[in-house]
């Protein structure tokens, strides 16, 4: 994974993550989305994610009920946005696929499986309900994850790619032990400032992360990145986001400890400026 700005340590992961991503059609040139070039008719949408180009790297701080370690956020999802900030969802119904576990086990990532148990769950579904929207919504939405782009393609090996390359961006983006660096931790008392938090994470990627809160409690943060050439390459670019906005207030903002003492926000319905489900 090639993820610039935030650490040269991925090089490494990128290599090893490279044996088990399927190989995707030949492409002339690399092109990062949402570029000018990523425009042009002759670029095809299996060598660049277009129109979807912006992602969002989006991840949970539940506190009731409790979801993930004590020490660590969770996964939401990976959303490919437009490159204005529209987005689009349920891009193709004949791949929204149950029984997720299943196909990644067939594709030989039973540990994915295992670490996705530990950090990518819902406090208002069940696991697997929750990896079924995420990729019926917005995987299939990822036009460099089209069957039709694989050379040799097997039902579910699309969605299997998604999921790696998911988790493997999310490790890569620790907010739990970057907000703790700046002294922004887990309180039943203290609160913070807006301010406070976005300094903390802008040194995670280099860009400007969109936080969200519910009652003044931070439960959410977006990272946004373009994509150099399809995603299973795993070359993100960190960008600004377009289309999203913060919506905790300037202060008194609370960073509960999972603990079971929060308001239990809705974590699949409400973010910070869009209803998703």
């Amino acid at each position: 994974m090639v993820l610039r700005v935030i650490s040269t340590a991925l090089v490494a992961v990128s290599a090893a993550n490279a044996l088990s991503l399927t190989p995707r059609a030949t492409c002339s040139s690399t092109v990062e989305s949402c570029s000018s070039a990523a425009g042009s008719s002759s670029v095809s949408s299996c060598c660049v994610n277009k129109p979807g180009g912006q992602f969002l790297q989006t991840q949970f701080w539940d506190t009731d009920p409790v979801t993930g370690p004590s020490n660590s956020w969770t996964i939401h999802g990976l959303w490919p946005d437009n490159c204005d900030g529209t987005y689009d969802e349920s891009c193709d119904s004949s791949r929204a696929y149950t029984g997720i576990t299943t196909i990644l086990q067939n594709n030989g990532k039973s540990s994915l499986v295992s670490y996705m148990q530990d950090y990518w769950q819902s406090n208002s579904e069940s696991a697997e309900a929750f990896w079924e929207h995420e990729w019926s919504t917005h995987g299939t939405c990822v036009s460099t994850l089209d069957p039709d782009c694989y050379s040799s393609y097997t039902k579910g090996q699309e969605a299997a790619d998604y999921f790696q390359v998911v988790v493997d961006l999310f490790k890569s983006l620790d907010t739990y032990s970057a907000l703790s660096a700046a002294g922004i931790t887990p309180s039943s008392s203290k609160t913070y400032t807006s301010a406070q938090i976005q300094a903390a994470l802008l040194k995670v990627t280099g860009k400007a992360a969109v936080i969200s809160c519910s009652s003044s409690e931070l439960y959410q943060v977006y990272y946004g990145f373009f994509v150099n050439g399809p995603l299973t390459g795993a070359d993100f670019v960190p960008a600004t986001i377009v289309g999203q906005s913060s919506n905790c207030p300037s202060s008194g903002i609370k960073y509960l400890p999972k603990s079971g003492t929060g308001t239990s926000p809705t974590s699949t319905t409400t973010t910070a400026t869009r209803t998703v489900s």
